[in-house]
């Protein structure tokens, strides 16, 4: 289960033109084609050919998640199409819910949050009336995220905190068979607590998902782990150990060659360094970060950290 596997910057956006998963969707398109030519036969189709259609779904569904992690939003919404397509056609109860978790992490980390709740709560709603409880609570962890951003630009209301916080920990008691789905729990937990100013706590939480994603060698996963504890420590003040939680999350994304996942990072860096006071080795994580983005043809991004130089 690849769903939680979303999101920490909201903001870039690039099209789809002349790009590695440009050329995959085009390959995509051709094994459709092969596949399905004869699709308007009056013939019914057998159970294997069904499968296949399933099989590509989620393939492509893995796909978006990726391209997704690695901040080509636009890009994962349209592979996103095609696997939502054969979820519906196929009335498959675990594409659906999955391609719904899917599009809804993705508009949460664009930062459209209405479109992202209505998305979500189906995802939900179809894991309830289909007795899918783990993904069904998978979807309400991500539903609490989402609430949680919305507390994010308010002043804190405690009472608040503590109902998500209750919510929380009954989704995260229902997943606790899918390791996972757990660990999507804790990190949101982490959230939670680090709004409420509970330093020790928010990292605790994360630490539990970090176990987990480090045990699995999901580095894309262990690598914003280490992002969200460096946050973490920023927030508190603790400047140093954020540092050195940046270098882990460094660590991981270059072993995983997320050129996007290290631009944020080093941009994080710099965010740090600059708080510390130490004005050269700010800008030198600024200009490490532009390199990245423009390497990668964020452009945008890239020009706002060179404007800090």
């Amino acid at each position: 289960m690849n769903n939680e596997k979303l999101i920490i910057n909201n903001n870039k956006k690039r099209k789809l033109k002349h790009s590695a998963t440009g050329k995959v969707l085009y390959s995509f398109f051709v094994i459709f084609y092969l596949l399905f030519a004869f699709a308007c036969s009056s013939a019914p189709k057998k159970p294997t050919a069904i499968f296949t259609e399933r099989n590509i779904a989620t393939s492509q569904l893995n796909l978006a998640n990726n391209t997704a992690n690695r901040g080509r939003y636009e890009e994962a919404l349209l592979l996103l199409t095609e696997a939502r397509r054969i979820a519906l056609g196929t009335d498959d109860p675990q594409l659906r819910i999955k391609t719904s978790m899917s599009r809804g992490n993705i508009l949460y980390a664009t930062g459209h949050l209405s479109e992202a709740f209505i998305e979500l709560e189906s995802a939900a709603a179809e894991g309830d009336a289909s007795g899918e409880k783990v993904l069904a609570s998978l979807a309400r962890i991500y539903i609490i995220r989402a609430e949680l951003r919305m507390e994010e630009d308010r002043e804190r209301d405690n009472a608040v905190l503590k109902e998500l916080t209750d919510r929380l920990n009954r989704e995260i008691n229902l997943v606790k068979s899918d390791s996972l789905a757990s660990a999507a729990g804790y990190v949101t937990l982490g959230m939670v607590e680090k709004l409420g100013g509970r330093w020790n706590e928010a990292e605790s939480a994360v630490k539990k998902a970090l176990e987990i994603h480090d045990k699995g060698l999901f580095l894309e996963d262990t690598a914003y782990d280490w992002f969200l504890i460096a946050s973490i420590r920023s927030v508190a003040g603790n400047y140093n150990s954020s540092i050195e939680a940046l270098w882990q999350a460094i660590r991981y994304d270059r072993r995983a060659e997320n050129g996007f996942g290290l631009a944020s990072s080093w941009q994080a860096m710099g965010d740090v360094q600059k708080k510390a006071g130490r004005n050269d080795e700010s800008r030198s994580a600024y200009r490490r970060s532009a390199e990245i983005f423009r390497a990668l043809n964020f452009i945008d991004q890239a020009e706002k950290l060179e404007a800090l130089l």
